[in-house]
Protein backbone atom coordinates (compact mmCIF):
# COMPACT_ATOMS: atom_id res chain seq x y z
CA UNK A 1 0.00 0.00 0.00
CA UNK A 2 1.58 3.43 -1.15
CA UNK A 3 0.94 6.66 -0.53
CA UNK A 4 1.72 10.34 -1.99
CA UNK A 5 3.37 11.75 1.20
CA UNK A 6 4.49 14.85 -0.80
CA UNK A 7 0.95 16.70 -0.32
CA UNK A 8 1.24 15.67 3.64
CA UNK A 9 5.12 17.06 4.04
CA UNK A 10 5.69 20.24 4.94
CA UNK A 11 9.27 21.89 4.12
CA UNK A 12 11.66 24.94 6.12
CA UNK A 13 9.45 27.47 4.79
CA UNK A 14 6.06 25.79 5.24
CA UNK A 15 3.61 26.64 7.97
CA UNK A 16 0.70 23.87 8.78
CA UNK A 17 -2.54 24.88 10.16
CA UNK A 18 -2.38 26.07 13.88
CA UNK A 19 -4.03 22.75 14.80
CA UNK A 20 -1.99 20.43 13.44
CA UNK A 21 0.91 22.33 13.73
CA UNK A 22 0.70 22.23 17.93
CA UNK A 23 0.45 18.47 17.50
CA UNK A 24 3.74 18.20 15.66
CA UNK A 25 5.11 20.11 18.11
CA UNK A 26 4.32 18.13 20.80
CA UNK A 27 5.55 15.17 19.29
CA UNK A 28 8.73 17.28 19.19
CA UNK A 29 9.00 17.88 22.80
CA UNK A 30 8.43 14.46 24.01
CA UNK A 31 10.74 13.43 21.77
CA UNK A 32 13.25 15.77 23.18
CA UNK A 33 12.04 15.27 27.14
CA UNK A 34 13.73 12.50 28.18
CA UNK A 35 17.46 13.15 27.37
CA UNK A 36 17.01 16.86 28.05
CA UNK A 37 16.01 16.11 31.31
CA UNK A 38 18.34 12.84 32.28
CA UNK A 39 21.09 15.52 31.70
CA UNK A 40 19.55 17.91 34.10
CA UNK A 41 19.32 15.07 36.74
CA UNK A 42 22.39 13.64 36.22
CA UNK A 43 24.68 17.10 36.32
CA UNK A 44 22.50 18.35 39.16
CA UNK A 45 20.81 21.56 37.15
CA UNK A 46 17.22 22.71 37.73
CA UNK A 47 15.16 20.43 35.77
CA UNK A 48 12.77 23.30 34.78
CA UNK A 49 15.34 25.93 34.18
CA UNK A 50 17.12 23.04 31.88
CA UNK A 51 13.65 22.58 29.97
CA UNK A 52 12.82 26.50 29.52
CA UNK A 53 16.77 26.94 28.97
CA UNK A 54 16.17 24.29 25.69
CA UNK A 55 12.97 26.21 24.72
CA UNK A 56 14.55 29.93 24.41
CA UNK A 57 17.88 28.64 23.06
CA UNK A 58 15.63 26.70 20.06
CA UNK A 59 14.10 29.95 19.48
CA UNK A 60 17.06 31.83 18.97
CA UNK A 61 18.43 29.25 16.66
CA UNK A 62 15.31 29.42 14.48
CA UNK A 63 15.67 33.26 14.87
CA UNK A 64 19.80 33.47 13.82
CA UNK A 65 19.15 31.03 10.65
CA UNK A 66 16.10 33.11 9.68
CA UNK A 67 14.31 29.98 9.67
CA UNK A 68 16.22 28.00 7.15
CA UNK A 69 17.76 25.00 9.11
CA UNK A 70 14.90 23.11 11.37
CA UNK A 71 16.48 21.76 14.66
CA UNK A 72 15.60 21.58 18.18
CA UNK A 73 17.99 22.49 20.70
CA UNK A 74 18.80 20.20 23.75
CA UNK A 75 21.21 19.15 26.56
CA UNK A 76 24.04 17.12 25.26
CA UNK A 77 25.31 13.98 27.21
CA UNK A 78 28.89 15.08 25.70
CA UNK A 79 29.57 17.50 28.77
CA UNK A 80 28.11 15.36 31.45
CA UNK A 81 32.59 14.16 33.04
CA UNK A 82 33.47 17.41 32.08
CA UNK A 83 30.61 19.40 34.85
CA UNK A 84 30.60 16.05 37.33
CA UNK A 85 34.76 16.33 37.41
CA UNK A 86 34.89 20.50 37.57
CA UNK A 87 32.52 20.07 40.79
CA UNK A 88 35.09 17.97 42.50
CA UNK A 89 37.61 20.39 41.66
CA UNK A 90 38.82 22.34 44.70
CA UNK A 91 39.39 25.04 42.73
CA UNK A 92 35.41 25.34 42.52
CA UNK A 93 34.71 24.02 46.46
CA UNK A 94 37.15 26.51 47.87
CA UNK A 95 35.00 29.03 46.66
CA UNK A 96 31.62 27.49 47.86
CA UNK A 97 29.95 28.68 51.02
CA UNK A 98 29.47 25.96 53.70
CA UNK A 99 26.30 25.52 52.96
CA UNK A 100 26.20 25.08 49.28
CA UNK A 101 29.57 22.89 50.02
CA UNK A 102 27.47 20.94 52.19
CA UNK A 103 24.88 20.74 49.67
CA UNK A 104 27.31 20.02 47.12
CA UNK A 105 28.93 16.90 48.97
CA UNK A 106 25.15 15.45 49.28
CA UNK A 107 24.74 15.63 45.59
CA UNK A 108 28.02 14.23 44.93
CA UNK A 109 27.04 11.45 47.68
CA UNK A 110 23.61 10.98 45.16
CA UNK A 111 21.59 11.68 48.18
CA UNK A 112 20.26 14.91 46.83
CA UNK A 113 19.64 14.71 42.94
CA UNK A 114 20.14 19.00 42.64
CA UNK A 115 23.64 21.05 42.09
CA UNK A 116 23.82 23.87 44.85
CA UNK A 117 23.15 27.26 43.11
CA UNK A 118 26.63 28.55 43.56
CA UNK A 119 28.28 25.80 42.01
CA UNK A 120 25.89 25.65 38.68
CA UNK A 121 26.88 29.49 38.46
CA UNK A 122 30.56 28.28 37.96
CA UNK A 123 29.36 25.75 35.40
CA UNK A 124 27.68 28.10 33.63
CA UNK A 125 30.48 30.38 33.10
CA UNK A 126 32.11 27.37 31.31
CA UNK A 127 28.87 26.90 28.81
CA UNK A 128 28.81 30.49 28.22
CA UNK A 129 32.71 30.52 27.03
CA UNK A 130 31.98 27.01 25.16
CA UNK A 131 29.74 28.66 23.07
CA UNK A 132 32.25 30.68 21.70
CA UNK A 133 34.09 27.33 20.27
CA UNK A 134 31.02 26.92 17.99
CA UNK A 135 31.14 30.58 16.63
CA UNK A 136 34.61 30.62 15.65
CA UNK A 137 34.39 27.37 14.30
CA UNK A 138 31.37 28.51 12.15
CA UNK A 139 32.90 32.28 11.26
CA UNK A 140 36.07 30.13 10.10
CA UNK A 141 33.73 27.47 7.82
CA UNK A 142 32.12 30.72 6.32
CA UNK A 143 35.99 32.28 5.32
CA UNK A 144 36.87 28.83 4.34
CA UNK A 145 34.49 28.13 2.02
CA UNK A 146 32.31 24.81 1.43
CA UNK A 147 35.32 23.37 -0.48
CA UNK A 148 37.82 23.26 2.43
CA UNK A 149 34.54 22.25 4.64
CA UNK A 150 33.81 19.39 2.61
CA UNK A 151 37.86 17.96 2.36
CA UNK A 152 38.02 18.52 6.31
CA UNK A 153 34.85 16.57 6.73
CA UNK A 154 33.34 14.75 3.33
CA UNK A 155 30.78 12.20 3.68
CA UNK A 156 32.99 9.38 4.84
CA UNK A 157 33.76 11.22 7.82
CA UNK A 158 30.10 13.12 8.41
CA UNK A 159 28.41 9.82 7.19
CA UNK A 160 29.98 7.71 9.77
CA UNK A 161 29.52 9.47 12.81
CA UNK A 162 26.03 9.78 12.21
CA UNK A 163 26.28 6.12 11.83
CA UNK A 164 27.98 6.00 15.17
CA UNK A 165 25.98 8.09 17.00
CA UNK A 166 22.90 6.22 16.17
CA UNK A 167 24.73 3.05 16.76
CA UNK A 168 26.18 4.25 20.32
CA UNK A 169 22.61 5.04 21.25
CA UNK A 170 21.65 1.16 21.01
CA UNK A 171 22.29 0.47 24.06
CA UNK A 172 20.57 3.17 25.68
CA UNK A 173 17.41 2.62 23.74
CA UNK A 174 17.37 -1.12 24.62
CA UNK A 175 17.94 -0.26 28.08
CA UNK A 176 15.28 2.32 28.04
CA UNK A 177 12.88 -0.41 26.80
CA UNK A 178 13.86 -3.43 29.07
CA UNK A 179 16.00 -2.54 31.71
CA UNK A 180 18.43 -5.00 33.33
CA UNK A 181 18.54 -6.28 36.22
CA UNK A 182 21.65 -4.60 37.40
CA UNK A 183 22.22 -3.98 41.50
CA UNK A 184 20.58 -0.06 42.44
CA UNK A 185 23.89 0.51 44.07
CA UNK A 186 26.01 -0.08 40.99
CA UNK A 187 22.83 3.04 39.26
CA UNK A 188 23.05 5.27 42.31
CA UNK A 189 27.15 5.02 42.23
CA UNK A 190 26.69 6.18 38.34
CA UNK A 191 25.29 9.28 38.83
CA UNK A 192 21.98 8.70 37.94
CA UNK A 193 19.43 10.16 40.45
CA UNK A 194 16.27 9.25 38.97
CA UNK A 195 16.54 5.46 40.08
CA UNK A 196 13.14 6.82 42.23
CA UNK A 197 11.16 6.79 38.91
CA UNK A 198 12.03 3.56 37.79
CA UNK A 199 9.41 0.69 39.35
CA UNK A 200 10.36 -0.36 42.60
CA UNK A 201 11.17 -3.52 41.71
CA UNK A 202 14.06 -5.07 43.86
CA UNK A 203 15.65 -4.90 47.05
CA UNK A 204 15.79 -1.49 48.69
CA UNK A 205 18.18 -2.07 51.55
CA UNK A 206 21.09 -0.65 49.66
CA UNK A 207 18.75 2.93 48.46
CA UNK A 208 19.27 5.56 50.49
CA UNK A 209 16.47 6.97 52.74
CA UNK A 210 15.88 9.65 50.52
CA UNK A 211 14.89 7.56 47.63
CA UNK A 212 12.95 5.40 50.02
CA UNK A 213 10.65 8.47 50.38
CA UNK A 214 10.32 9.24 47.01
CA UNK A 215 9.63 5.79 45.67
CA UNK A 216 6.85 5.44 48.29
CA UNK A 217 5.52 8.98 47.39
CA UNK A 218 4.77 7.65 43.81
CA UNK A 219 2.93 5.29 44.97
CA UNK A 220 5.09 2.52 44.10
CA UNK A 221 4.26 0.90 47.12
CA UNK A 222 5.48 0.56 50.88
CA UNK A 223 8.89 -0.07 50.97
CA UNK A 224 8.98 -2.33 53.89
CA UNK A 225 6.90 -4.49 51.50
CA UNK A 226 9.44 -4.81 49.10
CA UNK A 227 12.42 -4.85 51.43
CA UNK A 228 10.51 -8.28 52.65
CA UNK A 229 10.13 -10.06 49.39
CA UNK A 230 12.18 -8.71 47.11
CA UNK A 231 14.76 -11.60 46.33
CA UNK A 232 17.79 -10.11 44.77
CA UNK A 233 18.93 -6.16 44.46
CA UNK A 234 17.08 -5.49 41.04
CA UNK A 235 15.65 -2.68 39.75
CA UNK A 236 13.94 -4.40 36.92
CA UNK A 237 13.19 -7.47 37.17
CA UNK A 238 9.73 -8.39 34.66
CA UNK A 239 9.57 -9.45 31.08
CA UNK A 240 6.57 -7.36 31.16
CA UNK A 241 8.52 -4.04 29.86
CA UNK A 242 8.65 -5.90 26.57
CA UNK A 243 5.31 -6.29 26.24
CA UNK A 244 5.25 -1.99 27.00
CA UNK A 245 8.30 -1.31 24.87
CA UNK A 246 7.21 -3.74 21.90
CA UNK A 247 3.47 -2.24 21.64
CA UNK A 248 5.09 1.23 21.13
CA UNK A 249 7.81 0.14 19.16
CA UNK A 250 5.11 -1.98 16.27
CA UNK A 251 2.33 0.76 16.50
CA UNK A 252 4.70 3.65 15.86
CA UNK A 253 6.23 1.83 12.78
CA UNK A 254 3.14 0.54 12.12
CA UNK A 255 1.44 3.81 12.34
CA UNK A 256 4.26 5.75 10.29
CA UNK A 257 3.66 3.30 7.26
CA UNK A 258 -0.13 2.55 7.09
CA UNK A 259 -1.72 5.62 8.24
CA UNK A 260 -2.72 8.63 5.87
CA UNK A 261 -2.92 11.98 5.50
CA UNK A 262 -2.23 13.97 8.77
CA UNK A 263 -2.13 10.93 10.91
CA UNK A 264 0.71 8.99 9.06
CA UNK A 265 3.11 12.67 10.78
CA UNK A 266 1.91 12.17 13.73
CA UNK A 267 3.04 8.57 14.77
CA UNK A 268 5.86 8.65 16.97
CA UNK A 269 2.28 10.69 19.15
CA UNK A 270 -0.02 8.02 18.24
CA UNK A 271 2.77 5.20 19.52
CA UNK A 272 3.75 6.79 22.73
CA UNK A 273 -0.41 6.78 23.52
CA UNK A 274 -0.43 2.95 22.61
CA UNK A 275 2.42 2.12 24.96
CA UNK A 276 1.08 4.40 27.74
CA UNK A 277 -2.07 2.29 27.86
CA UNK A 278 -0.55 -1.02 27.70
CA UNK A 279 1.44 0.01 30.84
CA UNK A 280 -1.99 1.66 31.99
CA UNK A 281 -3.63 -1.78 31.81
CA UNK A 282 -0.75 -3.49 33.37
CA UNK A 283 -0.76 -0.80 36.41
CA UNK A 284 -4.47 -1.55 36.54
CA UNK A 285 -4.34 -4.97 36.59
CA UNK A 286 -1.03 -6.14 38.22
CA UNK A 287 -1.13 -2.93 40.68
CA UNK A 288 1.51 -1.08 42.25
CA UNK A 289 4.31 -4.41 41.37
CA UNK A 290 3.53 -3.43 37.47
CA UNK A 291 3.70 0.21 37.64
CA UNK A 292 6.12 1.33 35.32
CA UNK A 293 5.03 5.37 35.15
CA UNK A 294 7.73 7.52 36.80
CA UNK A 295 8.45 10.36 39.27
CA UNK A 296 11.09 13.20 39.32
CA UNK A 297 12.70 13.68 42.36
CA UNK A 298 10.99 16.26 44.52
CA UNK A 299 14.06 18.49 44.81
CA UNK A 300 14.68 18.37 41.31
CA UNK A 301 11.42 20.82 41.19
CA UNK A 302 11.77 22.59 44.17
CA UNK A 303 14.33 25.25 43.10
CA UNK A 304 12.18 28.39 41.92
CA UNK A 305 12.27 31.71 41.84
CA UNK A 306 8.13 31.96 42.94
CA UNK A 307 5.69 28.76 43.14
CA UNK A 308 1.99 29.15 43.61
CA UNK A 309 -0.18 25.97 45.03
CA UNK A 310 2.27 23.85 43.93
CA UNK A 311 1.10 23.93 39.98
CA UNK A 312 2.66 27.27 39.10
CA UNK A 313 6.28 27.86 39.68
CA UNK A 314 8.84 30.33 37.94
CA UNK A 315 11.78 28.57 37.07
CA UNK A 316 15.34 29.61 38.93
CA UNK A 317 17.37 31.63 37.23
CA UNK A 318 21.48 32.10 38.00
CA UNK A 319 23.89 34.00 36.89
CA UNK A 320 27.20 32.73 36.28
CA UNK A 321 30.48 33.25 37.99
CA UNK A 322 33.74 33.70 36.41
CA UNK A 323 36.15 30.97 36.93
CA UNK A 324 39.31 29.66 34.92
CA UNK A 325 38.61 25.65 36.10
CA UNK A 326 35.25 26.50 34.32
CA UNK A 327 36.88 27.58 31.01
CA UNK A 328 39.34 24.56 31.14
CA UNK A 329 37.17 21.56 31.98
CA UNK A 330 33.95 22.53 29.67
CA UNK A 331 35.02 24.60 26.90
CA UNK A 332 37.11 22.33 25.27
CA UNK A 333 34.47 19.47 24.96
CA UNK A 334 32.57 21.85 22.27
CA UNK A 335 34.47 20.59 19.97
CA UNK A 336 33.42 17.23 20.05
CA UNK A 337 29.89 18.36 18.98
CA UNK A 338 31.78 20.19 16.23
CA UNK A 339 31.61 16.87 14.40
CA UNK A 340 28.07 15.99 15.23
CA UNK A 341 26.60 19.20 14.49
CA UNK A 342 28.13 19.12 11.18
CA UNK A 343 26.68 15.55 10.62
CA UNK A 344 23.16 16.60 11.36
CA UNK A 345 23.01 19.21 8.74
CA UNK A 346 23.89 16.86 5.94
CA UNK A 347 21.03 14.84 7.35
CA UNK A 348 18.78 17.39 6.98
CA UNK A 349 19.81 18.60 4.13
CA UNK A 350 19.52 15.13 2.69
CA UNK A 351 15.78 14.57 3.69
CA UNK A 352 14.74 17.95 3.05
CA UNK A 353 15.66 18.04 -0.85
CA UNK A 354 13.73 14.57 -1.30
CA UNK A 355 10.71 16.02 0.04
CA UNK A 356 11.62 19.43 -1.77
CA UNK A 357 11.88 17.45 -4.90
CA UNK A 358 8.59 15.11 -4.77
CA UNK A 359 6.70 18.35 -4.02
CA UNK A 360 8.33 20.07 -7.35
CA UNK A 361 9.92 22.72 -5.16
CA UNK A 362 13.91 24.28 -5.85
CA UNK A 363 16.57 22.66 -3.72
CA UNK A 364 17.39 23.65 -0.53
CA UNK A 365 20.86 24.44 0.52
CA UNK A 366 21.02 23.70 3.97
CA UNK A 367 24.56 22.00 3.24
CA UNK A 368 25.94 25.33 2.76
CA UNK A 369 24.71 26.84 5.55
CA UNK A 370 26.79 24.58 8.22
CA UNK A 371 28.59 27.72 9.41
CA UNK A 372 25.50 29.61 10.74
CA UNK A 373 24.19 26.33 12.10
CA UNK A 374 27.64 26.19 14.24
CA UNK A 375 27.22 29.80 14.56
CA UNK A 376 23.62 29.24 15.83
CA UNK A 377 24.67 26.28 18.49
CA UNK A 378 27.51 28.40 19.70
CA UNK A 379 24.88 31.20 20.81
CA UNK A 380 22.43 28.61 21.91
CA UNK A 381 24.98 27.26 24.23
CA UNK A 382 25.65 31.10 25.82
CA UNK A 383 21.50 31.37 26.01
CA UNK A 384 21.70 27.80 27.85
CA UNK A 385 24.50 29.33 29.93
CA UNK A 386 22.98 32.31 30.87
CA UNK A 387 19.66 31.07 32.57
CA UNK A 388 21.41 28.17 33.90
CA UNK A 389 21.03 25.34 31.83
CA UNK A 390 23.19 22.82 30.73
CA UNK A 391 25.23 22.97 27.53
CA UNK A 392 24.02 21.10 24.55
CA UNK A 393 22.98 20.91 21.02
CA UNK A 394 21.05 20.40 18.24
CA UNK A 395 19.48 16.63 18.83
CA UNK A 396 19.69 13.73 16.18
CA UNK A 397 16.19 12.04 17.89
CA UNK A 398 14.50 15.49 16.28
CA UNK A 399 15.81 15.47 13.03
CA UNK A 400 14.94 11.42 13.13
CA UNK A 401 11.20 12.96 13.99
CA UNK A 402 11.07 14.95 10.75
CA UNK A 403 12.83 12.43 9.22
CA UNK A 404 9.89 9.54 9.62
CA UNK A 405 6.97 12.17 9.40
CA UNK A 406 8.40 14.55 6.18
CA UNK A 407 7.57 17.25 8.86
CA UNK A 408 10.35 19.62 8.65
CA UNK A 409 8.47 22.92 9.24
CA UNK A 410 11.11 25.49 11.42
CA UNK A 411 7.45 27.16 12.44
CA UNK A 412 6.56 24.02 13.87
CA UNK A 413 10.25 24.37 15.64
CA UNK A 414 9.00 27.44 17.30
CA UNK A 415 5.91 25.79 18.49
CA UNK A 416 7.58 23.16 20.16
CA UNK A 417 10.29 25.14 21.76
CA UNK A 418 7.18 27.87 22.91
CA UNK A 419 5.31 24.67 24.42
CA UNK A 420 8.27 23.62 26.30
CA UNK A 421 9.14 27.39 28.13
CA UNK A 422 5.23 27.37 28.89
CA UNK A 423 5.46 23.35 30.08
CA UNK A 424 8.77 24.38 32.58
CA UNK A 425 6.33 27.30 34.55
CA UNK A 426 4.04 24.23 35.34
CA UNK A 427 5.35 21.39 37.35
CA UNK A 428 2.05 19.13 37.03
CA UNK A 429 2.78 19.62 33.15
CA UNK A 430 6.21 18.70 34.17
CA UNK A 431 5.97 15.81 36.13
CA UNK A 432 3.26 14.25 33.38
CA UNK A 433 5.23 14.22 30.22
CA UNK A 434 8.29 12.93 32.19
CA UNK A 435 5.64 10.09 34.00
CA UNK A 436 5.68 8.37 30.46
CA UNK A 437 7.26 4.99 31.51
CA UNK A 438 10.40 4.86 30.22
CA UNK A 439 9.77 1.39 28.34
CA UNK A 440 7.75 3.37 26.02
CA UNK A 441 10.19 6.01 25.66
CA UNK A 442 12.93 2.60 24.99
CA UNK A 443 10.58 1.99 22.12
CA UNK A 444 10.32 5.09 20.41
CA UNK A 445 14.21 5.09 20.81
CA UNK A 446 14.93 2.00 19.22
CA UNK A 447 12.90 3.53 15.92
CA UNK A 448 14.22 7.06 16.29
CA UNK A 449 18.45 6.19 17.08
CA UNK A 450 18.27 3.26 13.94
CA UNK A 451 16.72 6.04 11.93
CA UNK A 452 19.71 8.22 12.76
CA UNK A 453 22.14 4.99 11.52
CA UNK A 454 19.98 5.12 8.47
CA UNK A 455 20.64 8.75 7.99
CA UNK A 456 24.46 8.28 8.32
CA UNK A 457 24.23 5.50 5.49
CA UNK A 458 22.14 7.77 3.36
CA UNK A 459 24.46 10.88 3.20
CA UNK A 460 27.10 8.18 2.24
CA UNK A 461 24.74 7.26 -0.64
CA UNK A 462 23.69 10.37 -1.49
CA UNK A 463 27.22 11.74 -1.69
CA UNK A 464 28.69 9.28 -3.77
CA UNK A 465 31.25 7.95 -1.50
CA UNK A 466 33.52 5.56 -2.78
CA UNK A 467 33.58 2.91 -0.83
CA UNK A 468 36.33 0.50 -2.62
CA UNK A 469 39.19 3.73 -1.86
CA UNK A 470 41.45 2.33 0.63
CA UNK A 471 41.46 6.02 1.99
CA UNK A 472 37.89 5.69 2.38
CA UNK A 473 37.89 2.43 3.95
CA UNK A 474 40.68 3.28 6.15
CA UNK A 475 38.65 6.27 7.60
CA UNK A 476 35.44 4.35 8.07
CA UNK A 477 36.58 1.67 9.64
CA UNK A 478 38.86 3.86 12.52
CA UNK A 479 35.99 6.03 13.13
CA UNK A 480 33.57 2.64 13.65
CA UNK A 481 35.79 0.72 16.12
CA UNK A 482 36.97 4.10 18.20
CA UNK A 483 33.78 5.23 18.03
CA UNK A 484 32.02 2.17 18.99
CA UNK A 485 34.74 0.45 21.09
CA UNK A 486 35.10 3.50 23.06
CA UNK A 487 31.41 3.26 24.34
CA UNK A 488 30.85 -0.04 25.23
CA UNK A 489 34.48 -0.94 26.37
CA UNK A 490 35.22 2.68 27.97
CA UNK A 491 31.58 4.13 29.15
CA UNK A 492 31.87 6.70 26.64
CA UNK A 493 35.07 8.80 27.18
CA UNK A 494 38.43 7.64 26.96
CA UNK A 495 41.32 8.61 28.72
CA UNK A 496 44.05 10.06 26.64
CA UNK A 497 46.61 12.06 29.19
CA UNK A 498 44.55 12.65 31.65
CA UNK A 499 41.77 14.25 29.42
CA UNK A 500 38.20 12.41 29.26
CA UNK A 501 38.00 12.01 25.74
CA UNK A 502 34.23 11.59 24.42
CA UNK A 503 34.61 8.54 22.21
CA UNK A 504 32.82 9.80 19.24
CA UNK A 505 34.64 12.79 19.41
CA UNK A 506 37.97 11.14 19.36
CA UNK A 507 36.74 9.12 16.45
CA UNK A 508 35.45 11.85 14.64
CA UNK A 509 39.16 13.69 15.14
CA UNK A 510 40.97 10.50 14.15
CA UNK A 511 39.09 10.07 10.87
CA UNK A 512 39.92 14.11 10.37
CA UNK A 513 43.77 13.87 10.84
CA UNK A 514 43.95 10.43 8.82
CA UNK A 515 41.71 11.67 6.19
CA UNK A 516 43.82 14.85 6.08
CA UNK A 517 47.11 12.39 6.07
CA UNK A 518 45.81 9.90 3.62
CA UNK A 519 44.61 12.98 0.88
CA UNK A 520 48.65 13.79 0.73
CA UNK A 521 49.41 13.31 -2.68
CA UNK A 522 46.02 12.46 -4.05
CA UNK A 523 45.82 15.20 -6.77
CA UNK A 524 49.18 14.02 -8.59
CA UNK A 525 48.29 10.23 -8.55
CA UNK A 526 44.52 11.27 -9.97
CA UNK A 527 46.53 13.50 -12.58
CA UNK A 528 48.38 9.97 -13.00
CA UNK A 529 45.83 8.32 -13.41
CA UNK A 530 43.64 10.46 -16.07
CA UNK A 531 47.11 10.67 -18.05
CA UNK A 532 47.46 6.36 -18.38
CA UNK A 533 43.43 6.55 -19.79
CA UNK A 534 44.22 9.60 -22.21
CA UNK A 535 46.97 7.15 -23.70
CA UNK A 536 46.17 4.51 -26.55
Amino acid sequence: MQKNTATHAYLPDERPPLGKLLLYALQQVIVMFPATIAVALITGFQVSTTIFASGLATLCFVLITKGKIPMYYGSSFSYLTAVISLMTSQQITDKLSPEALTQLTAWLDKTTSVMPAEAIAFAQFGIIMSGLVSIVAGILVRVSGKNVVEKILPPTITGSIALVIGLTLAGVALGDAAPKALPVNAIAESGKSFINSLSGFGDLNIISQTIKDALATIGVGAVAAYEATAPAPTIMSSSWVWVVSISTLLSTILFSRYLKGFLSQLPLLLGAAVGCAVAGLLYLFGGADMNMFRAIPKEALDGSLWQAGGILAVPAFTLPKASWAAIFAIMPIAIATIPESTAHIYQLDIYVNNVAKQKGKARYKIDELLHLNLIGDGICDMVSGVVGGPAGTNYGENISTMAITKVFSSAVMVAAAVIAMVVSFFTPLVQAIYAIPTAVIGGLEIYLFGAIAAQGIAIMIDKKADMFSSKNLAVIACIMIIALGGQYAFGGNINFFGLQVPCIAGAAITGILLNLILSIGEKKEKAQEEVKEMMP
